[in-house]
């Protein structure tokens, strides 16, 4: 969810056994997206797929870290098309051919776990098809580029160049951010930069990398609701995310599927 640039306070680093609660709240997280797979289709409206969530992680025994959340009034974002992100669910029915990012962000025992995956309905576009796995392959180029010592310009660095490289723009105005006993805490993780730039990575660090990749333009625009972001000149969007923590030697993904459902069967 929401997470804008502000100045460098102070970085909260892991344990022990923060790194083994960040690994139990991220695979619920993800075992929230395995689950609510196999109920994208047409037809169902985006409020029963945040029923359904809301519902799964409850009965897990965590809550749904976004709802009430500075007023956001549903469990989870659900953003369809050329929505970017923070999408409300509510009465719109998926149609044939739809993209659908679905952000799931779980508190288990204190401890916040977020990722959110593409999915589409039937058969969806060549150019939306593209799109999402451009933006999957974008956002592992940067979780590529995590260890100690390298910096956030370098994760942005490698996100941005290669979305650009396949004709797809990064937002700038939404980024990734620090997480942990806090949804939102630092770092700031933009999704462009240059090499070398930025803070340095150390160990202990946990953080979202969720870039927001559209068709055309990188500039958006927020509805009246307050919330839902969309393009800017109506492109299509899409966004993956996992939070990650930097360790010893690289980096570990928290949020990796229980399933191996890492991205729709494309």
């Amino acid at each position: 969810m929401r997470g804008r640039a502000k100045s460098r306070p102070q970085v909260p680093l892991l344990g022990r056994d923060g790194l083994a609660a960040m690994r139990r709240a991220g695979r619920l997280a993800a075992a929230t997206l395995d689950m609510i797979g196999a109920e994208v289709a047409t037809g169902v409206a985006t409020d029963r797929l945040d029923t359904l969530c809301h519902d799964f992680i409850r009965d897990h025994g965590a809550r749904p870290a976004p709802l009430g959340y500075q007023g956001y009034p549903r469990a989870t974002c659900i953003s369809v098309g050329e929505v970017v992100c923070h999408g409300i669910p509510g009465p719109r029915r998926l149609a044939e051919g739809d993209i659908v990012n679905i952000d799931v962000t779980v508190v288990l025992d204190g401890w916040y776990g977020d990722t959110s995956r593409m999915y589409w309905v039937g058969a969806a576009s060549e150019a939306a098809r593209r799109l999402c796995q451009v933006t999957f392959e974008a956002l592992w180029r940067g979780i590529r580029a995590v260890r100690p010592g390298a910096t956030l310009g370098d994760l942005g660095h490698a996100v941005q160049v290669h979305a650009e490289a396949h004709g797809c723009s990064v937002v700038r105005d939404y980024c990734g951010h620090g997480i942990g006993r806090r949804f939102h805490q630092p770092p700031t993780v933009l999704h462009h930069g240059k090499p070398g730039r930025g803070m340095s990575l150390e160990p202990g660090m946990s953080f979202t990398i969720e870039p927001m990749l559209n068709l055309g333009g990188h500039e958006v625009d927020v509805l009246e609701d307050g919330w839902t972001v969309v393009t800017k000149d109506a492109s299509l969007s899409a966004q993956f995310e996992h939070t990650v923590v930097v360790t010893e030697t690289g980096v570990e993904v928290m949020t990796l599927s229980p399933e191996g459902q890492h991205h729709p069967p494309w």
